[in-house]
């Protein structure tokens, strides 16, 4: 069995929308936390070095999402507290930190499919459709690493020859601003090259062929039938209702049912499909070198 990546990127892509689409266009609780344990173990499998920085970014800005929400919005019966005569109910607090969860599992599931879709296989998907928009995209993905690579560089280049100083605050601040500005120096400027290369080459005016080293083949076939059945049911649920829930003014959620435990059981077996299928390469794997 291959690993997700190693598929088509058309079978990448669209695995990631998919899931990603049942998370955004339901509100259900149970849902969200599913997609949100499977989105953090894809995250740990295939990013585990270099990357507890992204952990608390994500953390903190659902963290704020889920603070944001009873702050403003006092709907609710349930009164947790009163604060300057605004309530803080346990309604609002439910929405806010069921949205902070929805929006975590996108961003974790977005940062690995950014991982998988390089440059080459964004080309490749959208390059049929829109020479352009396939070049916008790909120069957007790679866009913030290269500036972070930029950036330290500048910055230790400048350290070096002793025009950065951390003796206090104030020189810190300094050496950062211009740090960021070369930075953004260098990227705009890369940008115009970028631009008026792709210019000379008439890219995007017309047909063009191009050479590719992904085949669409039997077993990317199956893929996409193995994500359309697991994705059959939970768009059924999403369709009939069954992953409704009601957030104001009582928080209610619907009811289990046969059709509804197979909705969240289809739903994790989309989720976990990336992972189980890299588990199982590497017992292969290990199985094979095992025998030599």
């Amino acid at each position: 069995m291959r690993e997700l990546r190693d598929y088509n990127p058309i079978v990448v892509i669209l695995y990631y929308m998919v899931a990603m689409a049942l998370l955004m266009f339901s509100m259900n609780p149970v849902l969200h936390l599913i997609g949100f344990c499977g989105g953090l173990l894809q995250f740990v499998i295939f990013l585990p070095h270099g990357e507890g920085r992204t952990h608390v970014y994500y953390m903190t800005v659902g963290l704020i999402l889920a603070l944001i929400r009873p702050v403003f919005s006092h709907n609710g019966v349930t009164v947790l507290f009163v604060v300057n005569d605004n309530p803080i109910t346990l309604e609002s607090f439910i929405f806010g930190v069921n949205s902070a969860v929805m929006v975590i599992s996108v961003l974790y599931l977005f940062r690995v499919m950014s991982k998988f879709m390089t440059t080459d296989r964004m080309l490749y998907v959208f390059q049929r459709i829109s020479p352009k928009t396939a070049l916008i995209m790909s120069m957007g993905l790679r866009i913030i690493p290269a500036l972070r690579r930029r950036y330290r560089m500048i910055a230790q280049a400048q350290t070096a020859t002793g025009i950065n100083k951390d003796d206090n605050a104030i020189d810190r601040i300094k050496g950062s601003s211009k740090t960021l500005s070369a930075t953004i120096t260098w990227g705009l400027e890369n940008g115009i090259i970028t631009a008026d290369s792709m210019a000379a080459r008439y890219y995007g005016t017309g047909r063009r062929s191009s050479y590719s080293i992904f085949e669409f083949c039997r077993n990317d076939i199956f893929m996409l039938l193995a994500i359309a059945a697991l994705s059959a049911m939970p768009v059924y649920c999403m369709y009939k209702g069954g992953f409704d829930t009601v957030f104001y003014p009582e928080f209610v959620i619907q009811k289990a049912d046969i059709a509804l435990i197979t909705g969240y059981a289809s739903f994790a077996m989309l989720i976990l499909l990336c992972p189980f299928m890299h588990l199982a390469e590497n017992l292969k794997w290990k199985r094979l070198r095992s025998k030599i």
